[in-house]
């Protein structure tokens, strides 16, 4: 028999057996497990975590809790496959990108990693090469971020690791649901049920002991809710002790402010007995109120419009519901939000107040379009439980602040099922193509086509928002070019008619039952095509105020315009050596979306006036109206797109447009088309009007021929004096959603003429 004994220094044989070759082979086996034992156990054991502010749970600065410390990595090296290996480490199915610099802010404490080489096979971040831990020269200006994949890793099992006393892990669970009970499953959306959570694969149940508020308000908003409510515990006890148990292994900690459960804390371990788990509680039930636009309904057509339930916030320009602009309304003025100190609690505030659930993002930059009117809040700072932006400390002063830092948000909304009643058919690509509508037909589903009478841009918006393709680029009346569904050429829907503010086509006004539609549906089904980004025409009310004057032309200076009907009826008898009486002025039209202004007419299609010698790509381009002050019209006019260019570009940003030549004609993002007051038709004859009070109304693209993001800020209304002989006008406000008293009921003077020649002088010299 032979006996080896080791020491960790040196080695010995002591044979009490005469074969000695033995004794060597068994020497040599020991060292080599000996040496493999070392080197498993000299691969440390390190947790990671995402750390930094103004980001989401997938997402962050990469950290290291090593020898009972947290720390960082170095960016020196470090590659989409270390990014790869921090990511599966954390549980996401793998990296999408990273970030070099501390993107994610500066960490503190040691820099455990420098110079990490991964091949992204590994399984733990400490198997990579490095320095060794603890070895850098880096600052932690160099500190490393990651952008993971949403997704989690499918059967990924939690694990708690080892943290010091004051450290507490972010849950790691695959995937979270609320399940209704039978009498539920038919409501559209569910508000109400058993909380699982995923992990390892398997659903499983969260004892209710410790669970709180914060933390079923944490679960509403992610799931598209403004907040929690009280339930019957009766029921669901019963149905708890009918049901297999399977518990999740921990509590849960929320402070209530988190977007996601995977933002919370990890609570105390739970000890799992079986069916005897949780013998003080039961699986927790969570219920959620929606907002008013998402009312629950058993039946599956949902038919409230959406209507914001608080007057004095609201979103704008954003692609999809529960996206946009936030717009606040102050001294009955809508103004804009600046975008300093930004972040996803005072998003979330905003997002609650408007009947939707917590933020997923906070935006910053005019990411959702430039606002208008005054910056009228900055450095917003929210606790995360106002009932109101407006309640919330912020600085009023937004000295610095333009609207290239309008803050915006996105926020969670509740599962409606909108887009699997709708669909587009036969499109070269998702965002185009017939629309199909799924109705119900002798007692079962099937999809139809709706009649293209009456269909327009409105009502191909409300498509595309119900499908969450963003904005309608086109509304198509006939679709003979798409081969839709054969099954699906049945008119099934007819007479629609859109406001825009729909959420789904069928809370638009619509025959019913009644199917009419003459042409019948085939080639003439209506049809649309989406995109996620728009443009937004935002007229200078100043420029109008500053150039507006009266010009008396003889009618044979007029004949052009004439021809155009750009003159009052009383006109066409009118003799040749008579005047009209013109209200003159310019019009600056700005284009302040994400996408350019483009006629919706091709160059082939566009017509040719021969006295003006021109081509107009919009035949009504915008709509010019006088009116007194009980809304009548008491006169009119109109222009015609008869170029649409850039005129002057912000810094920075190129022209694009030019009419010259027969060019191309739109008007580029950041950049504005000029209509001068010395421009045939650029006015209205008012050579019929009494002197008095009037308002003056302006309406841009009032046909809504090309789709916008915004179309609430295509008008302007200013008061107007006219004495018989000079006219003032003053107080312009833009929007139709403006507080009227400000047109109205004004009591102000009118700026002395003198000052109003001044400006024009002014504006001359601008190219106005």
């Amino acid at each position: 028999m032979l006996f080896i004994l080791v020491d960790h220094s040196s080695f010995s044989c002591i044979m009490l057996c005469p074969i000695w070759i033995y004794c060597l082979l068994s020497s040599l086996m020991c060292m080599w497990l000996l040496s493999n034992a070392q080197s498993d156990s000299g691969k440390p054991v390190i947790q990671l975590r995402l750390a930094g502010g103004k980001r989401k749970h997938y997402e962050g600065r990469v950290e290291v809790f090593y020898n009972g410390e947290w720390g960082t990595v170095c960016d020196d090296d470090f590659s989409i496959y270390a990014a790869h290996v921090v990511c599966r480490e954390l549980g996401f199915l793998d990296a999408e990108s990273w970030l070099p610099s501390a993107k994610y802010g500066r960490g503190e404490g040691r820099i455990w990693l420098d110079n990490v080489h991964c091949s992204g096979s590994e399984k733990s971040l400490a198997h990579c090469p490095s320095n060794g831990f603890g070895v850098s020269d880096c600052k932690h200006s160099e500190d490393v971020g990651v952008v993971c994949s949403k997704k989690r890793i499918p059967g990924f099992k939690f694990i708690r690791n080892q943290l010091t006393k004051n450290q507490v892990k972010n849950l790691g669970v695959e995937d979270v649901r609320i399940r209704a009970t039978y009498s539920h499953r038919k409501r559209i959306p569910i508000t109400e049920g058993f909380l699982e959570v995923k992990d390892g694969g398997k659903w499983r149940q969260i004892c209710n002991v410790d669970w709180n508020e914060m933390n079923s308000r944490v679960i509403c908003g992610m799931y598209g809710f403004p907040g929690e409510k009280r339930f019957n515990v009766r029921p669901y006890k019963f149905l708890a002790k009918r049901r297999k148990k399977n518990f999740w292994g921990f509590s849960v900690n929320c402070t209530g402010n988190e977007a996601d459960l995977a933002e919370c804390k990890v609570g105390r371990e739970i000890e799992l007995k079986g069916n005897r788990t949780c013998e003080q509680g039961m699986p927790v039930v969570v219920s959620c109120v929606p907002g008013r636009a998402f009312a629950p309904s058993v039946s599956i057509g949902y038919r409230k419009a959406y209507r914001v339930e608080q007057p004095l916030v609201r979103l704008r320009g954003g692609a999809l519901i529960g996206e946009g602009r936030v717009e606040v309304l102050r001294n009955g003025e809508w103004g804009t939000v600046c975008d300093d100190d930004w972040n996803l609690k005072a998003a979330t505030v905003v997002c609650r107040e408007l009947g939707f659930g917590s933020a997923k993002e906070a935006f910053t930059g005019a990411r959702m379009g430039q606002g208008i009117g005054p910056v009228v809040m900055n450095e917003v700072e929210c606790s995360g439980f106002e009932k109101s932006l407006t309640e919330c400390r912020f600085n009023s002063e937004a000295l610095g602040c333009s609207h290239e830092e309008d803050a915006a948000v996105k926020c969670n909304i509740p599962a409606m099922g909108f887009n699997k009643r709708l669909r587009l058919s036969g499109g070269r690509n998702p965002y185009e193509g017939r629309v199909e509508v799924l109705t119900e037909r002798n007692g079962s589903l099937a999809w139809g086509s709706v009649c293209s009478d009456s269909w327009g841009t409105m009502e191909a918006m409300v498509v595309c928002r119900q499908l969450g393709l963003g904005f309608a680029s086109h509304a198509f009346q006939e679709t003979w070019y798409w081969q839709g569904d054969a099954s699906a050429e049945a008119v099934v829907m007819s007479g629609v008619r859109c406001s825009g503010t729909e959420l789904t086509l069928d809370q638009c006004l619509h025959h019913g039952k009644h199917i009419q539609c003459p042409k019948g549906g085939g080639r003439f089904a209506a049809g649309a095509s989406c995109t996620l980004t728009a443009p937004d025409l935002v007229l200078s009310s100043q420029v109008v105020e500053q150039t507006t004057y009266l010009e008396d032309r003889p009618m044979y200076a007029l004949q052009c315009a004439h021809e155009e009907h750009c003159l009052s009826s009383s006109a066409e008898q009118a003799d040749s050596t008579s005047y009209r009486r013109l209200l003159r002025f310019s019009s600056q039209i700005h284009n302040n979306g994400q996408s350019d202004f483009r006629p919706r007419a091709a160059h082939h299609s566009w017509v040719w006036h021969e006295c003006h010698r021109h081509y107009h790509s919009m035949e009504v381009f915008t709509h010019y109206d006088l009116m007194n002050l009980n809304g009548t019209k008491v006169a009119e006019g109109h222009k015609a797109s008869f170029c649409l260019e850039d005129t002057h570009c912000d810094e920075g940003i190129q022209k694009r447009y030019e009419c010259a030549n027969f060019g191309a004609q739109g008007i580029t993002v950041g950049c504005w088309d000029t209509y001068r007051h010395d421009i045939d038709c650029q006015w209205v004859d008012i050579t019929d009007v009494k002197p008095g009070d009037y308002i003056f109304q302006i309406v841009i693209n009032p046909n809504y021929e090309v789709a916008e993001s915004d179309y609430a800020n295509n008008i302007m209304k200013c008061r107007a004096r006219y004495d018989g002989h000079r006219i003032w006008m003053y107080n312009c406000v833009i929007g139709k959603n403006q507080s009227e008293s400000r047109v109205l009921h004004d009591s102000g003077v009118p700026p002395s003429v003198s000052l109003q020649h001044h400006q024009f002088e002014e504006c001359l010299q601008m190219s106005c």
